[in-house]
């Protein structure tokens, strides 16, 4: 059996410690005539954190799991259901098309910047084309991530390089409780994403990477990729069982694949093509088809121009506005071929020398 290496991680906090790290959440002055009832909520979150509680609410799993007695958190469960009806209506041919547009870019008129982000604007132009074409949208705003009231997408923890058993589809490291890792919108977005026939990402280039809150939903989305969809063959977290699980042959199931895309990639300096490629390579691993040559967009606006006018810009770029356009137009056309049975991966049925 593999070995399971430790000795990384720090000590856990000690209770003064945990009585700092608590109450830097609530440095505004307003809490100071509350402060009894904080440290009431501060005693119940203190014991929760030492006795690790972390799925407070837990169910039996049942019998479509491996081991039916055993405790599965009640909101994994709760995303799980959802993901296996949307799945449900995904595949249902008498369903209106769906495609799910993407925001990557972490920038509103809600937050410090002060101004919406050309990104959503571009949005729009693909969801009016969409539209015109019978197909409803869903909006995914990453940027909400900045503006929202105790809004995460908390950091994937890397299970799958312990052994792909222990990531978990959907993911279950959150929420953790114990450790106050909660509202993690996740949840949510694996949803959407199951719903969609076809996915468009839109976004800037931020220092030749993708936006902070788009690369956070990457990663969570691994569980997507070969992730193990019944937590209770590796009974929770437990490394040694995952790594036994992995070592016997792991399957690597494809949770998302089938579904179309397209990019629209944008810059004022440098990267877009090379964030375009990297997002290609990336859903094209996953299993999703690309929707043509016309689908896949990088540009450069305003090429080393001012900030202050990049939305003049934008506006006097008619060319570009085509562009997004023929960008929904693409995945619009791929999203009726791939319903009527008509597109596919062409190496759909080749198995990979080396799975992973």
């Amino acid at each position: 059996m593999a070995e399971v290496r430790t000795g990384q991680a720090p000590q856990p906090l000690q209770r003064e410690e945990f009585h700092l790290q608590f109450m830097r959440s609530f440095a505004d002055p307003a809490f100071e005539p509350v402060q009894a009832a904080l440290a009431q909520v501060e005693e119940v979150a203190w014991r929760n954190y030492d006795a690790g509680r972390k799925a407070p609410r837990t169910q039996k799993a049942g019998p479509e799991f491996a081991d039916p007695d055993y405790d599965l958190s009640v909101e994994w469960k709760a995303t799980r259901d959802r993901l296996t009806a949307a799945q449900q209506r995904q595949q249902d041919p008498a369903t209106r098309s769906r495609v799910l547009l993407i925001i990557g870019a972490a920038r509103n008129d809600g937050s410090c910047p002060g101004e919406v982000s050309k990104t959503w604007r571009m949005s729009q132009w693909a969801q009016q084309t969409l539209a015109q074409a019978g197909i409803e949208t869903d909006v995914l705003d990453l940027s909400l991530l900045t503006s929202s009231y105790d809004l995460h997408i908390h950091p994937c923890k890397g299970c799958v390089s312990t052994a792909m058993p222990l990531c978990h589809w959907p993911c279950s490291c959150y929420p953790n409780h114990a450790e106050r890792q909660t509202n993690d919108w996740m949840a949510e977005i694996y949803e959407k994403w199951v719903a969609a026939h076809g996915i468009i990402i839109l976004t800037p280039v931020y220092w030749y990477q993708a936006p902070s809150p788009l690369k956070l939903m990457i990663d969570r989305l691994v569980c997507a990729d070969g992730g193990n969809p019944d937590p209770t063959r590796t009974h929770g977290k437990k490394a040694a069982e995952a790594k036994a699980l992995e070592l016997a042959g792991w399957d690597y199931p494809k949770h998302l694949a089938g579904r179309t895309y397209g990019l629209v990639v944008h810059g004022d300096v440098a990267g877009a093509e090379s964030l375009r490629r990297n997002l290609a390579d990336w859903l094209s691993w996953m299993g999703l088809i690309d929707a043509g040559q016309q689908s896949a967009l990088d540009r450069y606006l305003g090429y080393y121009e001012s900030y202050a006018n990049s939305h003049a810009v934008l506006d006097q770029d008619e060319a570009f506005l085509q562009e997004v356009r023929n960008v929904a137009l693409a995945v619009a056309a791929a999203v009726g071929q791939l319903r009527q049975g008509r597109l596919s991966k062409p190496d759909a049925a080749v198995r990979p020398a080396r799975p992973k």
